[in-house]
């Protein structure tokens, strides 16, 4: 099956209202990533980094019409960093003030079984975010103080909240249940929750839109590999399973994080070697995954190691494809059919060999790449899987900007009592 050319497909947000823009944040501990968005068009108009925020000395980057502005300068908290965003803003380009912003979204880990779609920001959104911290420790107090800057500093347009996890609030039962004492889980809210699922709804929604089929009629399996990498088996645009599962840290192998291991390494680790539970958590997501394996968490540094012989390198390598052919073979048995395997982000975006070394031996199943498709320099939403083949493999670059981008405007459209817009 061909691609559909962008200038065939329907977009439907072309039918909304919002002839400006989306000023996308995403506050991590340290960080603030921006990007101001085009929610119709899809183009990213300026994008920027401010770094090292509460170290001796931080970096900002701006990047607009092809230019990148670099600086070193101390950043002491979010609300500095966020003013210093804003300032580049007006002195690089594009002026917010002619920007026509129409509402700022923000990138949130973590929402629980409470949220289940974008949602207006008001000071109780913030307060039941802020109550998700236990949750997610490490990204929800980040994702909350830029929330509170921003909107001191942009009072003017609606804030939204876009969940990562919001994606996979629909799981089944089945899929998001933990085999522990009930009633423990009930109280300590301890299930499957997913990430990354703004990536893994764009891009089976992309999927779709490319094809020039509905989305309601296939079942696909979305590999979001980057640094943190995650699966997910969607059916009929709704997910049934993903790999990620209380934290970020279950599922596939990744840079740094083990992904799947037997709960009883923790209390083996902790009995026999001494460490404490801060330790372990160390262990399990910052020095293990490929990292701790190989010594290295890139994988064009891991290749170089792998081709002048290094045989932990090749066996990380190993472990890594072990763990994915394991998740694509039991995301098929779950949806039945796979119509597509779809590769996002760094890795599968760009990686040809690991797509091959995932698909490879899986012919019996439908699911192969051609050579030659697999390893062209063409970039774009395309396929590499030969024309025999029953199951697409397609590569589909993520967007996650752009995805939060247009869930803000359909939370904004949504609250408008004229709004009778659809995106089907």
């Amino acid at each position: 099956m061909s691609i559909v050319p962008e200038s065939e497909r329907a977009n439907p947000y072309s039918a909304y209202g919002a002839h400006g823009s989306v000023l996308v944040l995403n506050s991590g501990s340290s960080s603030l990533k921006y990007q101001l968005v085009n929610p119709v068009g899809g183009e990213a108009i300026a994008a920027g980094t401010v770094e090292r925020i509460g170290e001796p000395s931080g970096i900002v980057t701006h990047t607009f019409a092809g230019n990148r502005t670099r600086r070193e300068l101390e950043v002491p908290d979010h609300g500095e960093a966020l003013r210093l965003a804003l300032g580049m803003f007006d002195e690089i380009g594009p002026r917010l003030a002619d920007a026509g912003i129409y509402a700022v979204g923000h990138r949130v880990v973590h929402g629980g079984a409470e949220f289940s779609g974008p949602v207006v920001v008001d000071d109780g959104v913030v307060d039941r975010i802020e109550a998700l911290v236990p949750l997610a420790p490490l990204h929800n107090p980040a994702n909350v103080q830029g929330i509170r800057v921003a909107r001191e500093l942009l009072g003017d347009v609606p804030h939204v909240a876009v969940f990562d996890t919001a994606f996979f609030s629909s799981l089944p039962a089945e899929a998001y249940t933990y085999a522990i004492d009930r009633e423990v889980a009930a109280t300590y809210d301890v299930r499957r929750y997913g990430f990354h699922g703004t990536s893994h709804q764009y891009v089976a929604g992309k999927v779709a839109r490319v094809l020039g089929r509905r989305v309601q009629d296939l079942h696909t399996i979305v590999l979001h590999l980057g640094n943190g990498a995650s699966a997910s088996a969607v059916k009929g645009g709704v997910p049934i399973d993903t790999s990620m599962g209380l934290t970020p840290l279950e599922g596939l192998v990744m840079g740094t994080r083990s992904g799947d291991i037997d709960p009883a390494v923790v209390f083996h680790l902790a009995r026999n070697a001494g460490m404490d539970i801060d330790e372990l958590d160390t262990l399990l997501n910052k020095r293990s995954g490929m990292l701790g394996l190989s010594g290295v968490n890139d994988f064009r540094e891991l290749r170089r190691l792998i081709d002048d012989g290094d045989e932990a390198a090749a066996l990380a390598f190993d472990v890594y494809i072990h763990r994915l052919k394991k998740y694509v073979g039991a995301y098929a048995a779950l949806l039945g059919r796979v119509d597509v395997v779809a590769f996002t982000a760094g890795v599968g975006e760009n990686d040809a060999v690991v797509r091959a070394a995932v698909c490879e031996g899986l012919e019996g199943m439908g699911i192969a790449v051609d050579p030659e498709r697999n390893t062209a320099s063409a970039g774009g939403e395309r396929i590499v899987s030969p024309d025999w083949t029953s199951t697409l493999v397609m590569v589909i670059p993520t967007m996650e900007e752009l995805a939060i981008a247009r869930q803000c405007v359909e939370a904004v459209e949504h609250l408008r009592p004229d709004s009778a817009v659809t995106t089907g």
